[in-house]
């Protein structure tokens, strides 16, 4: 008679099942190639095993301590372990614009000082651990109500009432979390007011404009009012970013593709995580059960989940010349030794195609439009210029292109986007300020490893402390998020310290 396997076998063999889409498609994210992306994911599930253990340990010696539900546990354990790559010398395997993050003060937030950390992920570790479940898989893994009760063993009938709940709980952790982070005087002043602009009951009414000139340039109490309004459509993405970090919204798209393919698409909503347009409450159409997917059907999730959208430089097939996808079934379940084949040196990658990219600005184009076309020009001679904007470049011998541009849409969603700047300079900087002009009118929000200033259509990102000195022929980078209202054209008219950029 065959040996029952022990408890904790099955404990983890399920956590397998529950969590094995999620790391792979995460981990896909992080990498420079498939064989890379598989053993970042065994990795990290074995670093996602020892902690439920240790969990587990603890408890049974009543000295339990929170810890995030399954799935956000995985992923981060997916963040850790490319981080652990990184100082290892694995970073070549890695996705370059990841490796930016890991080495910024962003990423240094994460297993940083309790306090310092990103408010979702604390406010998340807080609650109880069906509860943050709930959350999770409602607002960042896009199930619908019925499949997220089946699964957690709840009433259908009162899932709905029971995460309003779960919102409202979250929101009153992260607003008693914001009051306990550390902050300077100008936050602090501003603290209780945003508790109170963010309470459902102010929902309609329009925030302070000195608040709202405070939260256009202050991250940490941007960060904040996402978290705090658990019902204006930005959960998932505050929740996405707080606790994965680098390509959470990426994530939260692959994850919205996947319920899709498993379940068929939901009816139209009016927001990400909300409810249905027509006001009938939280119904969603569910075609499937998530919890009887055959092999064949899960592995078709994954494969659309892998599905490449962020401008990787690969075909949609993530096919690119032999490589084999994350999601081919032949290299499921995660194996317990190390992957077969080396993955390449990760450069920086190339613009996506235009049959890859159709409907979304690409990185090439020229370096500066015709003037006729500068919807914002920048008078010539200018004593004192306009706030935002390059000075005019002093007279030099020095050849007029100072700099290579690489711009790359990250993702991109109804009314916004997320995109990265990679700069290449031909000289040796002290500090820099790398400024373009947008098409349509887009509007920078948040932006990280740079400090942004705008001015109509004209966009100025300045060097922080920690990057400002680049040696000649060295590269930064820095990313946003930002606003549109219709199209999203590459923008022209790059510049690096009143010089012109060619884009790459």
């Amino acid at each position: 008679m065959p040996d029952r396997p022990s408890p904790q076998d099955a404990t983890e063999a399920a956590l397998f099942d529950e969590c094995r889409d999620a790391v792979l498609s995460y981990a896909d994210l992080c990498t420079a190639g498939s064989a890379a992306a598989h053993d970042l994911a065994t990795e990290a599930f074995a670093l996602g095993v020892r902690e439920v253990r240790a969990a587990d340990a603890g408890a049974s010696r009543g000295r339990r301590t929170p810890r995030l539900p399954a799935i956000p546990l995985m992923l981060t354990a997916v963040r850790t372990t490319a981080a652990a790559w990184e100082a290892e010398g694995l970073g070549h395997r890695l996705d370059p614009d990841l490796r930016l993050w890991l080495n910024s003060p962003q990423a240094a937030r994460y297993p940083g000082p309790p306090l310092h950390r990103p408010l979702a992920l604390r406010a998340l570790r807080d609650l109880q651990e069906a509860d943050a479940a709930l959350l999770w898989l409602t607002e960042v893994e896009a199930l619908p109500l019925v499949v997220v009760a089946r699964r957690l063993g709840l009433d259908p009938a009162a899932v709905s009432g029971e995460l309003d709940q779960v919102r409202a709980l979250f929101r009153d952790r992260c607003r008693r979390d914001h009051l306990d982070t550390p902050m300077d005087a100008e936050c602090r002043s501003y603290a209780r007011l945003l508790d109170a602009v963010t309470r459902p009951a102010a929902a309609a009414a329009a925030a302070p404009e000195d608040l709202s000139r405070h939260l256009a340039t202050c991250v940490g109490c941007a960060e904040a009012a996402a978290c705090l309004r658990p019902h204006g459509g930005a959960l998932p993405a505050a929740l996405a970013g707080g606790v994965i970090g680098w390509g959470g919204l990426a994530y939260l798209e692959r994850r919205r593709r996947a319920a899709e393919a498993r379940l068929g698409p939901r009816p139209p909503v009016a927001a990400a995580g909300g409810e249905t347009g027509d006001g009938g409450g939280r119904a969603r159409v569910v075609r499937g059960s998530l919890l009887a997917a055959a092999v064949a059907l899960s592995a078709l999730a994954l494969t659309v989940s892998l599905m490449p959208f962020d401008g990787k430089a690969n075909d949609a097939a993530r096919s690119d010349g032999g490589r084999q996808s994350v999601a081919d079934p032949g290299i499921l379940p995660l194996p317990t030794g190390p992957s077969a084949g080396a993955s390449p040196a990760a450069t920086v990658a190339p613009p996506s195609s235009p049959a890859a990219s159709a409907g979304r600005p690409t990185a090439t184009g020229t370096a500066r439009a015709p003037a006729h076309d500068d919807p914002d020009p920048e008078p010539q001679g200018t004593a004192s210029p306009t706030a935002g904007e390059d000075p005019p470049a002093p007279a030099s011998s020095e050849p007029a292109t100072a700099c290579q541009v690489r711009y790359r849409v990250v993702n991109e969603w109804t009314d916004g986007f997320q995109a990265t700047v990679t700069v290449t300079t031909a000289r040796a900087l002290d500090t820099w300020r790398v400024a373009w002009t947008f098409r349509d009118g887009q509007r920078v929000g948040q932006m990280w490893d740079a400090e942004a200033a705008q001015s109509g259509s004209r966009v100025t990102a300045g060097a922080t402390d920690y990057n400002s000195s680049v040696a000649a022929g060295g590269t930064f980078a820095f990313g946003f998020v930002a606003d549109r209202h219709s199209a999203n054209s590459t923008p022209y008219a790059f510049s690096l310290n009143g010089r012109d950029c060619a884009v790459a």
